[in-house]
């Protein structure tokens, strides 16, 4: 069965895994409701700590 993500997570993924965004950056976007807690710890494999 296929993972859901949000809307923006490959676009946010791509650019952290390319080094365009920063941690502090994806962080932000999971701050801003773009994409969830449990995708910004699949994205850079730390747990979110608001």
């Amino acid at each position: 069965m296929e993972t859901k993500h949000s809307k923006k997570f490959n676009d946010i993924k791509f650019y952290y895994d390319h080094h365009i965004w920063s941690k502090a950056t994806v962080k932000k976007a999971c701050k801003t409701g773009r994409i969830t807690a449990a995708e910004y710890e699949e994205i850079v494999g730390e747990p979110y700590a608001a």
